[in-house]
């Protein structure tokens, strides 16, 4: 896989079968149930990537065979969707690293403002010390996704790392203003933003297109 991009600390996930699921999500015409199937597929493929920088340590172990070296993970793995977008990518990551714990933030913009307001938040105990992978497939303004990482960072995890779908300049800007060291996973990064703050040409409203709400 190829992780380049010219932003600060922004990881850019090309792959071809990436790209022909990523292309089928912005089809118009890709009903609930594929849109759905095909970010469940790209969720997993980007959990591998993202994955890569979580350290291992060795143990002991039997195979049928005799005794070997075998590899667990040296710190936890705590999984945080941005309700409501980010419930669709959660399985696939949780397909990956099915023992990871998950917390949830509950954030709407108001449309006015293009501002988050938070109305929930739920964490793991075993949340201080982890790598927390923040999913949330849209980066536009960035305002929701800066607000999940401050109320994480209260958490004291070790590590943060953003993972969304597709991006554009003015959201990862916003991340790497307020929070310069946090990394950012993407699929691809769109030209720009409507005057109601979506991603163009992006995919449109990904929760509608998650769960058939429109």
């Amino acid at each position: 896989m190829r992780n380049k991009s010219c932003f600060k600390n922004v990881h850019l996930i090309d792959h071809p079968i990436i790209r022909v699921k990523l292309s089928r999500m912005r089809n118009k015409h890709t009903d609930s149930r594929d849109f759905k199937a095909n970010l469940l597929e790209l969720s997993q493929l980007m959990a591998y990537e993202v994955t890569k920088h979580i350290e291992t340590m060795p143990f002991n172990i039997e195979t049928p065979m005799g005794p070997t070296t075998g590899y667990k993970l040296k710190d936890k793995i705590v999984l945080v969707p941005i309700l409501r977008a980010g419930l669709g990518m959660l399985d696939g990551f949780k397909n990956i690293i099915p023992s990871a714990p998950v917390g949830f933030i509950g954030l709407y913009r108001d449309e006015k403002t293009l501002r988050p307001v938070e109305y929930y938040c739920k964490m793991p105990n075993s949340i201080a010390g982890s790598h927390v992978l923040l999913i949330d497939p849209m980066l536009a303004t960035g305002f929701s996704s800066a607000n999940a990482i401050e109320i994480i960072k209260k958490y004291k995890p070790k590590s943060i790392v953003l993972v969304t779908l597709l991006a554009v300049k003015e959201g990862i800007a916003t991340v790497n203003k307020q929070h310069p060291t946090i990394h950012i996973f993407t699929c691809a990064i769109d030209k720009q933003l409507n005057k109601n703050g979506y991603i163009v040409p992006g995919l449109g409203d990904a929760g509608d297109r998650i769960f058939g709400t429109k």
